[in-house]
C-alpha cells in the first residue's frame, strides 16, 4: 500500500541527506524538499518557510500525486495553492 502513496521528504539540511533514505521507502512517488546547506540566522519555523520546506509547502508538494492517484480530486490541489497564498508560474 505505501508503494502507491506519494512521499515527501522535508529536511533543514541538504536535499541529499533525504535522498539517502530514497532506496529504504517504499514509495513510487519520492519528492524531497530541502534547504541545500544554506544557513541563516534566524528562527528554524522562518528558515523552513523561506527555504520552502514548511509543512505548507510539503502539501503542496504531495497534492498532485494524490490527485493522479484519485485519492484526492484535482480541485483540492488548487485549493490548497490558494490558501497558502502560492503563486502559480506558467512555462
Amino acid at each position: 500500500m505505501l508503494q502507491d502513496l506519494p512521499t515527501v521528504a522535508s529536511t533543514d539540511y541538504m536535499k541529499m541527506y533525504a535522498e539517502q533514505i530514497r532506496a529504504y521507502v517504499p514509495s513510487k512517488h519520492y519528492h524531497v524538499l530541502g534547504t541545500d546547506g544554506f544557513g541563516r540566522s534566524d528562527s528554524r519555523a522562518n528558515l523552513r518557510e523561506h527555504f520552502e520546506v514548511d509543512e505548507r509547502y510539503v502539501v503542496v508538494a504531495a497534492s498532485p500525486q494524490l490527485a493522479k492517484e484519485g485519492t484526492v480530486e484535482n480541485k483540492v490541489v488548487a485549493e490548497a495553492i490558494t490558501k497558502f497564498g502560492f503563486k502559480c508560474r506558467s512555462y
